[in-house]
């Protein structure tokens, strides 16, 4: 999981001295003067390709598990939610195009964002019975607890990677 790291220009300014940090902040410098709204709060540039920045909370109660994602802005039609095995993928698509004529101007606009987070779920869930809601732009994943199955011991012969061979006997030369 990453951590939070305040930032300090001065620790900015002191990794100047390393020749790898100066490219870093020089690329920063030109992205951040030059296309501001190019990458907003640090999404790679266009196209936006598939990202795990997906705000997720996940909670447990008696009967099952929850989990709530923040999709501001998607449909019903735009989300996938899938369970395999342990596993619980959401993805969130989205296509917009506007083409808009008025007044003497011309107003063409092209949006696209995608998401996908896979969880790996700490319980065993019932995946058919699964129920997903969109609301306000929260999706909720209801998946009610299945009965932990028995842990089995099962014993395992141990054998010999090499087999033991029986070696004539040498006795001293007569």
């Amino acid at each position: 999981m990453a951590s939070l790291i305040r930032w300090d220009p001065v620790r900015e300014i002191m990794g100047l001295r390393d020749g790898w940090d100066l490219f870093r902040v020089m690329d920063r410098f030109f992205d951040d003067t030059f296309f501001p709204m190019a990458r907003p709060f640090g999404w790679p540039a266009w196209p936006l390709a598939y990202t795990d920045n997906l705000a997720v909370d996940m909670y447990e109660t008696e009967k099952e598990l929850v989990v709530k994602a923040v999709l501001p802005g998607f449909t019903s039609d735009d989300v996938d939610v899938e369970v395999t095995g342990d596993t619980l993928t959401i993805k969130a698509e989205r296509k917009e195009e506007r083409d808009e004529r008025r007044y003497g101007w011309h107003l063409r606009e092209r949006r696209y964002g995608a998401y996908r987070r896979s969880l790996r779920l700490p319980v065993e869930v019932k995946g058919k019975k699964a129920e997903a809601t969109l609301k306000n732009g929260v999706l909720t994943v209801r998946l009610p607890k299945a009965k932990p199955s028995p842990i089995e011991s099962i014993k395992i012969k141990v054998k010999d990677a090499i087999p033991k061979v029986k070696l004539p006997k040498l006795g001293r030369g007569k």
